[in-house]
């Protein structure tokens, strides 16, 4: 692969949902940003969603993404909360396609072991792996910033294998 490729993860939800960009050149994840789009449980429904799409996409005419990576939402037991988070997560699909982004949609697992080589790994590992395969000096907070981050070099990794 030649030049530069900027990546935008996403960690989906409907109170606080992170995403972070890497610019990923051969072999090389560079960090470049992170954040947070939260949403208040005293906002209608309507509006969290709104907020959300108003969010993601400031950050995307701000940063200009060329792919996405966003993590596929995976519930045993709530579906009550599992509808209202996909409904997020509709919401950023919806914008990233909007913008014209590919979007890549990566398993927990999937993310866990292109960052740390284990799929079972806990969420402190995958931040701590976040923070060496970057180079920052702090794990990124909030944590969905750094599940993001996640999401952003899975995908990296997966395009080696391409």
């Amino acid at each position: 692969m030649n030049g530069e490729l900027r990546i935008l993860g996403i960690d989906p939800g409907l109170a606080a949902s992170g995403w972070g960009l890497l610019d990923y050149t051969g072999q090389r994840a560079r960090y470049l940003a992170h954040g947070c789009i939260e949403t208040a449980p005293s906002q209608d429904h309507a509006e969290r969603l709104l907020a959300i799409y108003e969010g993601i996409r400031a950050v995307l005419d701000r940063w200009q993404p060329a792919e996405s990576a966003v993590e596929v939402l995976f519930f045993s037991r709530n579906v009550k909360s599992a509808i209202p988070v996909a409904e997020a997560r509709g919401v950023f699909c919806m914008a990233l396609a909007q913008a014209g982004l590919t979007v890549r949609e990566f398993t927990p697992n999937a993310i866990k072991r292109a960052v740390t080589g284990v799929s079972t790994a806990d969420k402190r590992q995958v931040q701590e792996m976040v923070r060496i395969i970057l180079g920052l000096e702090d794990i990124p907070r909030p944590e969905h910033a750094a599940d993001a981050l996640a999401a952003a070099i899975c995908a990296a990794n997966s395009r080696m294998t391409l």
